[in-house]
């Protein structure tokens, strides 16, 4: 979807100290509701930024247990009712999307976490229970301990493909590097949790999950909800622009994920001039 699908101008009058309002256009990130469903039954309703709307899914149904392989789902299809038009974008836009599992796939609504409405910044107050969300997931096998010099180069690389940020200063980024660092996608939306989802919908589509070997970068803070979708993902290391929360860091350490926070610049020059934070596992020089 192109950047104009999901990015909306609107009229404003802006003030700056004791100048008078100035009429002027502003930029603003998209934020529309996705109904997903799964064999016609209503499983959530997510606020989402339109786009990759298929990998939203994915993701989410991943993360919620449902769906483990790529061929656990046959179809996805868009329902026609919901159908919106974006006049600037000049395209229809679908809002519902239901899932067809394929045969033999079993599902069961009963084993939802979610409750049937999330916001774009909900996080584990959409969660029946920790306990529930714990005993989903191993934990990971085999932890990575990233060298220090490679996620000090990380940010940059987010940053710069941030397309929906520069536009708008309105949508969150994950992005899903290699061991070494090399940026291998990136997913914006409105919701952190939303954009994790859309990563691990594309790797569940390429039939690369788990996600062994990699790092996950945010561009706020982490949640626990985050760092249960990054071991839903099978992510081993887990790094943030802000801070994590303290369910976070809890459940980092039992799951033997790496998570760094406040990774930004600092004084001096070269991989040191960059601060980090490190709550759960080790780095390497």
């Amino acid at each position: 979807m192109s950047l104009a699908a999901v990015i909306r101008t609107v009229p404003i009058s802006r003030h700056d100290g004791t100048a008078a309002g100035e009429l002027r256009d502003d930029v603003l990130a998209v934020e529309e509701p996705l109904e997903i469903r799964v064999g016609g039954h209503s499983v959530a309703v997510v606020m989402r930024t339109p786009g990759h709307d298929r990998e939203l899914a994915a993701g989410f149904l991943v993360t919620e247990g449902i769906v483990r392989r790529r061929d656990d789902v046959m179809d996805m299809i868009y329902c026609a009712t919901a159908a919106e038009t974006d006049a600037r974008a000049g395209e229809a836009r679908e809002n519902t999307l239901d899932v067809l599992l394929a045969p033999g796939a079993a599902f069961d609504p009963a084993r939802l976490t979610r409750h049937v409405f999330t916001s774009s910044s909900c996080g584990i107050c959409s969660k029946a229970t920790i306990a529930a969300v714990r005993a989903q997931f191993p934990a990971i096998a085999r932890p990575l301990a990233p060298r220090r010099a490679v996620l000090a180069a990380l940010p940059a690389q987010l940053r710069a493909a941030q397309a929906g940020f520069t536009a708008t200063g309105g949508l969150h980024a994950s992005g899903i590097f290699t061991g070494d660092g090399v940026l291998e996608a990136v997913r914006e939306d409105v919701g952190r949790h939303n954009a994790l989802d859309k990563l691990i919908g594309r790797a569940f589509f390429a039939e690369s999950l788990p996600l062994t070997d990699r790092i996950l970068l945010v561009s706020g803070r982490v949640s626990f909800e985050l760092m249960q979708k990054a071991l839903a993902a099978g992510l081993p290391c887990v790094a943030a622009i802000s801070a994590p929360t303290s369910a976070a860091v809890e459940f980092a350490r039992e799951s033997g994920q790496t998570l760094v926070g406040f990774l930004r610049p600092s004084t001096g020059a070269g991989p040191a001039a960059m601060r980090m934070n490190v709550y759960a596992g080790t780095l390497a020089e």
